[in-house]
């Protein structure tokens, strides 16, 4: 059977968007070009661009899906805990565990902030990362007002990053991870 214009669309983007993240994650945006990004793929530039306005919009596209998949482990890290304390401290971990994919760490924490710009990458937080974790600080903490709730949530999230950007530092990952770990729960409030 044929496949559609939109199913081939739809798998070309797909192509792009792994081969965009691999680089992007292994090389940095600085030195990724569209030409890499289209070889890597199996395609032309003219292909690529067909898909992307250009090398600043693969990348936001990457960045996007990075935030998709990890909002996803969080709700199912969340999902598979018995109450709303534990699901929090499991969607942490889960982040932190997060950090130490060289991908992740490269393209969320170190390149989207200067490539983006920090609206820009707040925005596409707040549609996936921050909205799982604002649901769960929702759920255990009553909402002193929308401000005061929205500010915690992006408190804890900056909290959560930089120890993401620690445990990415560190000599022995594996090891700093429980440290890390603990020291966010007591940030966020998630003390046993």
């Amino acid at each position: 059977m044929r496949r559609t214009q939109a199913e081939r669309s739809g798998a070309t983007t797909a192509q792009l968007l792994d081969a965009a993240r691999e680089l992007f994650g292994r090389d940095g945006y600085a030195a990724t070009s569209i030409d890499a990004v289209a070889a890597e793929a199996g395609m032309t530039k003219g292909a690529a661009y067909h898909h992307f306005p250009g090398k600043a919009g693969l990348f936001r596209a990457v960045f996007v899906v990075q935030q998709e998949r990890m909002a996803a482990a969080l709700e199912a890290a969340a999902a598979a805990e018995p109450d709303p304390r534990a699901a929090l401290r499991a969607g942490c971990l889960t982040f932190l565990e997060r950090c130490l994919d060289p991908d992740f760490r490269r393209i969320v924490l170190l390149d989207g902030p200067s490539v983006l710009g920090w609206e820009t990458v707040r925005a596409i937080e707040y549609a996936h990362t921050l909205r799982v974790l604002r649901a769960g600080m929702t759920v255990l903490h009553e909402p002193d007002g929308d401000g005061d709730l929205t500010a915690r949530c992006q408190l804890a999230f900056g909290a959560l990053c930089e120890a993401g950007m620690m445990l990415a530092r560190s000599d022995d990952p594996a090891r700093a991870l429980p440290v890390v770990a603990a020291e966010a729960e007591r940030l966020l409030g998630l003390g046993r």
